[in-house]
């Protein structure tokens, strides 16, 4: 009997049949225990003459193919013809080791696994003789298709399988990777094994890989997850985006002479290039995927594309015009080039997916994820250096400028990435906040690798999908404020700590420690963690038993070890920042503000999200879940429900901030990213909730998209209201200039500036106005009130004979202290409260206060 057999496809191979026999049959197998399909493809050379002569006398038998030479078309005509139920699929030129047949096929025969392949891209797999170029095509050919397939190499041509699994791939299946096929379409499925292999490139005969077999792969790899992908399509929407691009040129030139601004030109222009190519394209570039008109849901995807191509690329046009000083007339091809491939994927996946075979619910989520990150990480990238900082960056960018161990009211790894940042980048926003990037992408990685131990891989694509999208997740991941470093922080503690408690590794409590320690130099919250943690420990008998181990411990001194600089200047200093931090908690002032934190939580999750994360955090496991299960689910519960409790009890009697609870969410992000894709195991409310997210992904990142447009260029019709008092401080820092420069030529004193704010007008100013002439700035704290970190760096408040310009968000700000003492008696001949309005672009953006004063007399006793 037959227990397998070998299918082998070939074009021109007639020098390698001889040996790819010989050493096949040499293999310690039962004689008689497989066959050798050869399947010829149209040879010119004396391949089939080759096969017929060892068909004589061996299990050898041969089938030529008449149609068109198609690598699937010959292994699936293989398969239809074999005899056994298990497959093996190899090439004829002995790239693919026949020594290794028996570890391949030998896990399906079993039954262990559905499919076993040959993998060179696992440990103790490899190439050899393969020329750079090829090394590097394969390698990126199996990368792209990593987020929608699950193994190493998806492009091996060298794997063994079950027949009936044939029975599931496409009749549209073409090309030469019918592995990923096969994958594909039984996704979800089958149990998959990687074997290593070494691979050699051919020693006779030519290879038959070319310019259009890639080609067809990529137009494949598209179509496979779920966009719309072929020559005609993509060459037709070429043509009708040029079509645009100079439909979109020459009104955006038009609008440009008559004075319209660059918003409203590129706006505008825009729109009317985007309804062209809406009808041409609809009409003619996807037409063989529709009907030729679009439904009304079609027509949503198509505007929201178009808005998500527009707000990117008023970025693109601001980089381009207002840093590098390119003229709008040349500037606005570019910005069109940049985006175009956001309205081509965008048309392929969303406006236009394909219909007729739709890929998996899951491989839509895959491909959503993959987009909506992507997009996120290029909106990120393009509107670093162009939205302003905000006035709480602009005072950690204060503490880079005065390096410490620690600071007042934050530890220092916040002002440590500034420091470096703007060492290497320059004293830009770019430059402060590069950190935040980096650590947006770390927390990612770490989320992706906790949600993937926990769950799936496809769940682990859409954590990541749920990080960026979140506004807790993209606000920490865009400001460098010391959430950001926390966040990622955060992360990779929450996976050493599943991996130690969980999966009991040893090592992961060195990882731990490291994790711990940097992420209470970011912020002394991570120390909810390390409480959770013990809640764990208590609870879980499994995770009890690291207490008599010495590894906790280790991970324990290493963190604190890394704590030491806060440590060191807490004594330095009176161990001011620990009181400080102690007196929030524990404040004389009682506030009930449990609702404050609801509506935080709210903000920072979404309504979905935040309906989500109580249906995850809440929900029972079901009796027949695994051990491993269940503590993974105790993980989550425990990590998120011990910091949320601690908030919430101190939310009885304080206001929270805004932004506080943000990191405790990370916790339970895959359990809700693992609910969005099943919705088999969830009741009416959980789906309903699943069906939210569709919606809610594509609202959340317009937004951003929305807010970073308008804060760079504007939204015309839109007025500046909403930052009237906290941004557009460069354009202020240039009316303050002013203001010291007329003071200077009337009095012949450089002025004392004040910024009438506990740290934000005084750092704001600072920051866009370093580089320039130095000014005198300080803080409130000058007339006794508090400054925060301003106490450490100006801490006098003795009498100045100079000239003080006072400055103010607020008229109030300049005429009392908080205590509510007049400030009016510690000035010297005190002019009255006046403001300027303030421009940007020729449009009022806000107001500044400010008040001129003769000198100052010092502060008043008992402040």
């Amino acid at each position: 009997m037959t227990d397998f057999s070998i299918v082998v496809p070939t074009l021109n191979e007639a020098e390698n049949i001889d040996a790819l026999v010989t050493r096949l049959l040499a293999l310690d197998l039962t004689p008689g225990s497989f066959e050798v399909i050869f399947v010829d493809d149209g040879s010119s050379d004396g391949t089939p003459d080759k096969v017929r002569n060892w068909a004589k006398q061996t299990s050898v038998r041969l089938i030529e193919r008449r149609e068109k030479p198609d690598l699937t078309g010959s292994i699936l005509a293989g398969v239809a013809a074999a005899k056994s139920n298990v497959i093996v699929v190899m090439d004829a030129d002995l790239s693919h080791p026949p020594e290794r047949l028996p570890a391949i096929v030998t896990p399906v025969l079993n039954h262990s696994y559905d499919v076993a392949i040959g993998s060179r891209y696992i440990a103790g797999g490899k190439t050899e003789n393969w020329p750079l170029y090829r090394q590097l095509l394969s390698r990126i050919g199996g990368l792209i298709a990593r987020p929608i397939c699950d193994v190493n190499d998806a492009t091996s041509g060298f794997f063994a399988f079950r027949r009936e699994l044939a029975d599931n791939i496409s009749g549209h299946a073409r090309g030469y990777k019918i592995l990923l096929e096969l994958l594909m379409a039984n996704q979800g499925k089958i149990r998959v094994t990687e074997i290593p292999i070494c691979f050699s490139d051919r020693t006779h005969g030519a290879s038959k890989l070319s310019f259009s077999h890639q080609q067809a792969y990529l137009q494949r790899l598209v179509t496979l997850a779920g966009g719309t992908a072929s020559l005609n399509t993509a060459g037709r929407f070429a043509v009708v985006g040029l079509f645009g691009v100079i439909i979109d040129a020459l009104v955006f030139q038009w609008m440009i002479s008559r004075d319209a601004g660059l918003a409203m030109s590129h706006f505008v222009s825009f729109f009317v290039a985007a309804t062209t190519n809406y009808a041409l394209n609809s009409k003619w570039s996807f037409r063989d995927h529709h009907e030729g008109y679009l439904h009304w849901h079609q027509f949503g995807r198509f505007l929201t594309v178009g808005l998500l191509a527009l707000l990117l690329r008023g970025g693109v046009l601001a980089l381009l015009v207002y840093v590098l000083q390119v003229p709008p007339a040349l500037a606005i091809f570019p910005a069109i080039a940049a985006t175009a491939i956001v309205n081509y994927l965008g048309s392929a996946f969303y406006v236009f997916p394909d219909q007729k075979n739709p890929p998996s619910l899951d491989i839509q989520w895959r491909t959503a994820a993959i987009g909506i990150v992507l997009f996120a990480v290029l909106l990120r990238l393009v509107y670093f250096g162009l939205a302003q900082l905000i006035p709480d960056e602009t005072y950690y960018w204060q503490y880079a400028q005065h390096m410490d161990l620690s600071f007042y009211d934050h530890p220092p790894m916040v002002a440590w990435l500034i420091w470096l940042g703007t060492s290497i980048l320059g004293h830009n926003e770019f430059g402060v906040r590069i950190g935040a990037l980096l650590s947006g992408l770390i927390a990612m990685g770490y989320l992706y690798a906790m949600a993937l131990n926990l769950y799936d891989k496809s769940t682990a694509m859409r954590t990541m999908l749920l990080l960026v999208i979140l506004p807790l997740g993209f606000g920490s991941g865009f400001l460098m404020i010391p959430d950001a470093p926390l966040v990622a922080a955060w992360a990779a503690t929450l996976y050493y700590m599943e991996r130690a408690l969980v999966a009991e590794q040893r090592s992961a409590w060195l990882g731990m420690g490291i994790a711990f320690g940097l992420g209470l130099l970011s912020k002394y919250t991570l120390g909810l963690l390390g409480i959770a943690a013990l809640v764990f420990v208590i609870i879980d008998p499994a995770a009890r038993r690291w207490m008599l181990r010495p590894y906790p411990y280790l991970a324990a001194l290493l963190a604190l070890l890394l704590f030491s600089p806060v440590i060191l200047w807490n004594y330095e200093n009176d161990w001011a920042s620990f009181a400080f931090q102690s007196n929030r908690v524990l404040t004389d002032r009682y506030q009930f503000a449990v609702h404050q934190l609801l509506l935080h939580i709210i903000v920072l999750l979404t309504p979905v999200g935040f309906a989500a994360a109580a249906l995850a955090l809440f929900s029972i496991k079901k009796p027949d879940d695994q051990p491993l299960e269940r503590r993974q689910h105790l993980f989550v519960q425990i990590f998120t429900g011990v910091p949320l409790i601690i908030f919430f009890i101190a939310s009885l009697s304080d206001a929270p901030r805004f932004h506080w609870t943000a990191p405790i969410w990370l916790a339970i992000l895959p359990t809700i990213a693992w609910m969005i894709g099943h919705s088999s195991q969830l009741g009416a409310f959980g789906r309903r909730i699943q069906k939210g997210w569709r919606l809610m992904a594509v609202s959340c990142i317009l937004a951003y998209a929305f807010v970073l447009h308008y804060v760079v260029l504007g939204i015309p019709g839109i007025p500046y209201h909403l930052f009237t008092e906290h941004y557009f401080w460069r354009e202020t820092a240039d009316e303050i200039k002013q203001i010291v420069e007329d003071v200077r030529n009337q009095t012949g004193k450089e002025p004392v500036i004040v910024g009438m704010s506990k740290w934000s007008v005084a750092s704001a100013l600072a920051f866009y106005t370093h580089g320039s002439a130095a000014l005198d700035i300080r803080s409130r704290n000058m007339f006794g009130d508090s400054g925060a970190m301003y106490e450490y760096w100006q801490p006098s408040q003795a009498p100045v004979d100079r000239p003080v310009i006072q400055v103010g968000m607020k008229r109030r700000h300049l005429e009392k202290t908080r205590q509510g003492i007049d400030l009016k008696p510690m000035l010297v001949q005190p002019g009255s409260i006046e403001y300027r309005v303030i421009e940007r672009y020729g449009t009022p953006v806000r107001r500044v206060y400010y008040r001129i004063s003769e000198g100052f007399r010092g502060a008043t006793s008992g402040n």
